[in-house]
């Protein structure tokens, strides 16, 4: 998929969280220059496993590829003459659109409680990923992240909706996570990797302090002074002991990454083939 310089793909990404990067992974792999924009909710907790810190430290590597934060539309125009890259911003969608026409546009947020905008004419295709998308009403393509059924829907229907029940890992779902009761400010002196235990403070919303719900390893937790809305998660602990990850990608970001680039091929075949009729 390389093109020259001048005409590098360009790729956006909504979000910064690591679903989001392990997708930015698989398209740098694939030849696209990536930009993955920031968006402040839900906040992102699995940090080691995503690219964005690089917002706060200008620079996040996750497995062998590293992400440059970029500030303004002209730092974007210069990555895209250069080889293929990853790079984080602040800047927002609208910002995006006036540097140069965008060849891949995917919504990573996962925002289960929002209404998902209509992105389709933003971008040559554009992607939806997880609950409220359709074909034929708001994207190109929608995805399935739901576990289980990770896949490209070739149909019109809608992506499920969010229920409430989390994945489980190590056999345990939801009590792994706490939620912000209450919208405030997060701080906490903890880092991701730390062995923890149940009822140990892991900081403080707002003044009120925030334990962790067992035993285990904490695997993400949301950036110290973050402003974080209610009902959002805070923070998570990996119960798995020696088989305990908080780096790189899991099993389900890859697995949502390779069927998004499923989906990318698919379109690109279908154009060949609208040039080349049999």
């Amino acid at each position: 998929m390389s093109q020259p310089n001048d005409q590098r793909l360009f790729a956006v990404i909504l979000g910064t969280n690591e679903i989001a990067s392990a997708i930015g992974i698989q398209l740098v792999r694939a030849g696209y220059c990536v930009a993955l924009s920031h968006d402040p909710d839900p906040p992102v907790i699995r940090r080691k496993m995503a690219f964005h810190d690089a917002l706060f430290t200008d620079t996040a590597q996750v497995e062998d590829v590293i992400a440059e934060r970029v500030d303004d539309g002209m730092q974007v125009h210069r990555a895209l003459r250069s080889p293929p890259r990853l790079f984080v911003t602040w800047l927002g969608l609208l910002d995006l659109l006036p540097v140069r026409q965008i060849d891949l546009l995917i919504d990573a947020r996962l925002q289960k409680r929002r209404i998902t905008p209509d992105l389709r004419r933003l971008a040559r295709l554009t992607i939806g990923l997880g609950p409220g998308f359709s074909s034929s009403f708001n994207c190109d393509v929608a995805v399935e992240t739901r576990p289980g059924k990770i896949g490209l829907i070739t149909d019109t229907r809608w992506t499920d909706a969010a229920d409430g029940v989390a994945s489980s890992l190590g056999d345990v779902g939801v009590e792994r996570f706490v939620y912000s009761r209450h919208a405030g400010r997060w701080r906490t002196p903890v880092e991701i990797g730390t062995r923890v235990y149940r009822d140990l403070v892991l900081g403080h919303l707002s003044g009120i302090p925030v334990v962790a719900p067992r035993d285990g390893i904490l695997r993400g937790i949301a950036r110290d002074g973050s402003e974080v809305p209610a009902s959002v998660k805070l923070l998570e602990v990996d119960p798995r002991g020696r088989h305990a990850q908080w780096t790189g990608t899991d099993d389900r970001g890859r697995a949502i990454a390779h069927a998004t680039i499923a989906a990318v091929r698919l379109h690109a075949g279908r154009r060949i083939s609208q040039w080349n009729p049999a």
